[in-house]
């Protein structure tokens, strides 16, 4: 995946909560923290030791929706 699809990607899921009333500095700190537990997924799937606990794992919250989610 490009950087600009990234960015695009990025953009769009802040559109989907600013439209959802989601204010500016919430959609950041939760688009932040997603983006920080894709980054240490693929650093685990490297074979990097990281320090997100098992239940937070980006492996773990996709396969969740709604109410179940943390």
């Amino acid at each position: 995946m490009s950087a600009s699809e990234i960015v695009n990607k990025v953009w769009n899921y802040a559109h989907v909560l600013r439209d959802d009333g989601v204010g500016y500095g919430d959609y950041l700190e939760q688009i932040t923290y997603l983006i920080f537990l894709k980054m240490a997924d693929e650093r685990e799937t490297g074979g990097q030791e990281t320090r997100v606990p098992k239940k937070y794992t980006w492996a773990r919250l996709v396969k969740l929706d709604g109410d179940d989610l943390p």
